[in-house]
């Protein structure tokens, strides 16, 4: 009887732990078996470099080819996701606008029209990220409408081609980057992010109401994680979130600590720090991937269930001996 009755209460700790009693239920991460990007210099990891034999950007002290001091945030994504990442699915060239541009650098359309030409019929489930418009601005431009729908027909075009996992990322104030916060196109340029961020927004909500609802087309704020990022620095490891650390001919000694490596482009550190804030929007899994179950929980709900059956240990004893 006995081990009968401790047989039920470690049967009600296993159930409680593998009918999810104690373990909060987790979305599973999206499953990718490719990734291409299409972009500027936030996402280069060597395009540039190759169409200009290496001269830019001068490497070091940039890092092989990025406009950054290490890789840059769709390696550390890539990596993240354990899919392959080089120059033959990355299509970004630093410097490139939303447009058509077909000489270096290539604008995204004619990035996208590029990888068209090449792309591979043995792809199951490729996920699409599109990171453009800093360049149609810091260039001079101040007509929002173009960059936006530069970026809707990008995204058309690669739904037309099969692309059911679209990702377009938005802009970080391009008002409060190192070469352009004192300057006095600073507030003009604060102004046209937010005006580019909403319509692209909205542009994205209207593209998933035309598009078939197979395709999942997800919006990154990463102008959110700026700001995030920046209004409270300390918390994520940073000690300047105003100038660069590269200033020509002189490189700060813990680059780590700045979230940007030169007057636009961001650390490798914040390029780390955005996947990791960023990654959820991007995979559908949870923010936090690493929970454990105290020890103490699994001890005390042990504890809970041996003192039932022990209690109808007990029980069983007493009626026993009073029959």
């Amino acid at each position: 009887m006995l081990n009968k009755n401790l047989a039920i209460a470690t049967a009600g700790v296993t159930i409680a732990l593998s009918t999810g009693l104690l373990l909060p239920s987790a979305t599973a991460a999206q499953s990718f078996d490719r990734i291409y990007v299409f972009g500027d210099s936030l996402s280069d990891i060597g395009n540039v470099y190759e169409a200009t034999d290496k001269e830019n950007p001068l490497s070091p002290p940039y890092f092989k080819g990025r406009y950054s001091n290490g890789p840059v945030w769709v390696e550390y994504l890539a990596s993240d996701l354990k899919l392959p990442l080089n120059l033959n699915n990355n299509f970004a060239y630093g410097g490139a606008t939303t447009g058509n541009s077909q000489s270096v650098p290539l604008g995204v359309l004619a990035q996208i029209e590029k990888f068209k030409a090449s792309k591979s019929t043995s792809d199951r489930n490729p996920l699409y990220i599109i990171w453009a418009g800093a360049n149609d601005y810091l260039g001079g431009g101040i007509d929002t409408t173009v960059p936006v729908n530069n970026l809707t027909s990008a995204v058309k075009s690669i739904a037309a081609v099969g692309g059911k996992n679209i990702v377009v990322v938005n802009l970080p104030d391009l008002g409060k980057l190192p070469g352009t916060r004192t300057t006095e196109r600073a507030t003009l340029l604060s102004n046209l992010t937010a005006k580019h961020n909403s319509e692209l927004a909205a542009a994205i909500d209207n593209l998933r109401q035309q598009l078939n609802p197979d395709i999942k087309l997800k919006y990154l704020d990463v102008n959110s994680i700026f700001n995030q990022v920046s209004s409270n620095p300390s918390k994520y490891g940073f000690t300047n979130v105003t100038e660069p650390c590269f200033k020509v001919p002189i490189k700060c000694s813990n680059p780590d600590r700045y979230l940007f490596w030169d007057n636009i482009h961001p650390t490798t550190a914040a390029h780390k720090l955005l996947v990791e804030l960023g990654s959820p929007t991007i995979t559908d899994r949870p923010k936090s991937s690493n929970f454990s179950i105290p020890l103490f929980t699994i001890v005390l709900t042990a504890l809970i269930f041996s003192i039932l059956g022990f209690g109808l240990i007990a029980k069983r004893r007493k009626n026993s001996k009073n029959k």
